[in-house]
């Protein structure tokens, strides 16, 4: 199995500030659009084909696999990544937390496992390592914060 997780402040010195509702409309349209939040080319497609009450079906292309996600939204909290189809299976989560001293941080965690593929062999552990590595979930993290910032500044968030 795949464990990984990363967090971020949300309001690093320096930068602008965002307020928590504003992180979440950003984790929220990004649930829905990853294009608008990933490098340019690596989501070729992302549409929602199903809405509830409860949670959102989303179809996509990421890095050239077809995807399926059941995703259910926590307002203001936690936006958790089921993945319904495509090369893995389990569940990534992003999530709104504050630390002791009520600093906003935003983090990513995931349990995955690779179908078709041995529990916990090569293509597994070289997977986690990805995700643990620099370019891997904080930087993508920060990526989402960035663009957020973007939105918010252009007015389309």
């Amino acid at each position: 199995m795949i464990y990984s997780t990363a967090t971020v402040p949300v309001n690093p010195v320096g930068g602008t500030n965002l307020t928590r509702a504003q992180v979440w409309k950003g984790l929220e349209r990004k649930a829905r659009d990853a294009r608008l939040f990933l490098p340019p080319g690596l989501c070729t497609r992302c549409e929602v084909t199903e809405e509830s009450a409860t949670h959102f079906v989303r179809e996509a292309t990421i890095a050239g696999a077809d995807l399926r996600e059941i995703i259910v939204l926590e307002p203001e909290s936690k936006v958790t990544f089921f993945q319904a189809a495509g090369p893995r299976e389990g569940a990534i989560v992003n999530e709104l937390i504050e630390d002791e001293a009520g600093t906003l941080h935003l983090r990513f965690y995931c349990y995955l496992g690779l179908r078709g593929i041995e529990p916990g062999g090569p293509e597994e552990q070289a997977e986690e390592a990805q995700f643990d590595s620099d370019g891997g979930y904080k930087a993508a993290l920060l990526s989402t914060l960035k663009r957020t910032r973007e939105m918010l500044a252009a007015g389309t968030l």
